[in-house]
This record gives structure tokens, C-alpha cells and sequence, in this order.
């Protein structure tokens, strides 16, 4: 058996989740700019009300890993490490990517395409993979610059579901009967559920004391132009 906290805070949505045996028991989550740092330990107190639970009841904590936001994936992984550390409760990484592909699959269980999550990374890129219908990864976890050409050939023999923020500024470029696009959110920890039970099983943790977000590009860091 397992209960598990579950954090995503890898985009503008704030989200935490309980699962139990990989069914989500409880969820908070609200989308707001710089959201973050002021609602996630409300939120999760909220979801541990909610489940009727006491934090020494956790057998562990998920958290989306990344990639994203680095402002967002610091806050959400210094949480969820700081209670592993307080509560000895061993620490379990889920991509972001696959999170969201895990979601869309679940919602909809029929289709066999491929599936395409992307998170806005300014300008015409994305942070992307693509998986297929049964989860598994067709291509591996990347930022890619979107223009016209962008997966043609996936789109020539498959159909392909873009999901995510970054999906929104990709569907003005990418013109193929085959590619739909689906701009609900799947930022969600409730997708996490299934993931990080699967993970629990297999004892595939991480070492608290080492692990960093996967942000897959380095912080920028911008100077002001001054006033004229």
C-alpha cells in the first residue's frame, strides 16, 4: 500500500495531490502567476485535511521534476525535499512531460496515437517529447524551436496530440490534418497518481540530499534596461 504526497509546480499551475495505491484521494490546485510560493504549503495542508491525514501516515513524496519553470520547480522540489528530510519519507521524481501524457491518455483511453506534451519556453520554443499510446517514450525529453517543419514526419503516418501551454503558439505553425490540438490543463499532480505508485513499487527513489529539478536549460538571468 501506498500514500503518497504528490507537488507539480512546473508551470503557472499550482497543484498537490493524495494518492493511495495510485488513486488520487484529494487535490488542490489553482493556475495564477507566481503562484507558487505563497499557496503550495497551504495547498498541501489543505489536501492532508481533506484525506484525513497525518503527515507521519505518508509513505512518501512525489514531485514533478521538471522541466518547466525554474522559479516554480525550485519552490516545489525545496518543498517536497524539505519534507522528506523533516519526515524521513523517501523522495520520488516524475517527469513533468510524462506526467502530462500520462493524463491525456487516462482521459482518453481509446486513442493510439502519439502524444505530444509541451511547456512554453518563450518565444517559438518548447520543452517537449512525444510518447505513444501506451505510455512509452517515442522521443526523448528536449527543448525544440517550433517552426513549420516541426514533426513532419510523426505527423505523416500518426495521428499526434499536442497538449500543454506551449501546444497553444504551436498550433498557428504546425499545419497537418493529423495533428490535434488540446489546451485543457494537464499540469495536474492528480496525474502523478499512477507514476509515482509505480515508482513507490519499485522502489525507485532519490537521493534527498543531492536531487535537483531537471530544468533541462540553464537560468537566464536578465539585467533591466535603464530608464532613460
Amino acid at each position: 500500500m501506498s500514500t503518497i504526497l504528490q507537488i507539480e509546480t512546473a508551470t503557472p499551475v499550482c497543484s498537490v495531490a493524495i494518492s493511495v495505491d495510485g488513486k488520487t484521494v484529494a487535490l488542490k490546485e489553482e493556475k495564477a502567476p507566481n503562484i507558487h510560493a505563497a499557496s503550495l504549503t497551504l495547498f498541501i495542508e489543505e489536501v492532508m485535511k481533506t484525506a484525513k491525514l497525518t503527515y507521519a501516515e505518508l509513505d512518501a513524496i512525489a514531485v514533478s521534476k521538471g522541466p518547466g519553470s525554474y522559479t516554480g520547480l525550485r519552490i516545489g522540489v525545496s518543498t517536497a525535499k524539505g519534507l522528506c528530510f523533516a519526515l524521513d519519507k523517501p523522495l520520488i521524481a516524475i517527469n513533468t512531460l510524462k506526467m502530462m501524457a500520462n493524463g491525456y491518455l487516462l482521459q482518453h483511453a481509446s486513442f493510439g496515437g502519439l502524444v505530444c506534451p509541451m511547456i512554453d519556453a518563450r518565444r517559438m520554443e518548447v520543452f517537449t517529447a512525444v510518447f505513444d499510446h501506451h505510455l512509452n517514450e517515442v522521443e526523448n525529453t528536449h527543448a525544440k524551436i517550433i517552426d513549420d517543419k516541426s514533426f513532419v514526419l510523426e505527423l505523416q503516418s500518426n495521428y499526434v496530440s499536442f497538449i500543454g501551454d506551449g501546444a497553444e503558439k504551436c498550433k498557428i505553425v504546425i499545419d497537418s490534418p493529423n495533428a490535434h490540438f488540446h489546451l485543457e490543463n494537464y499540469n495536474s499532480a492528480a496525474f502523478m497518481s499512477s507514476l509515482a505508485h509505480a515508482a513507490y513499487q519499485a522502489n525507485e527513489f532519490e537521493d534527498v540530499a543531492y536531487f535537483e529539478p531537471f530544468y533541462l536549460k540553464d537560468f537566464v538571468f536578465t539585467t533591466p534596461k535603464k530608464k532613460v
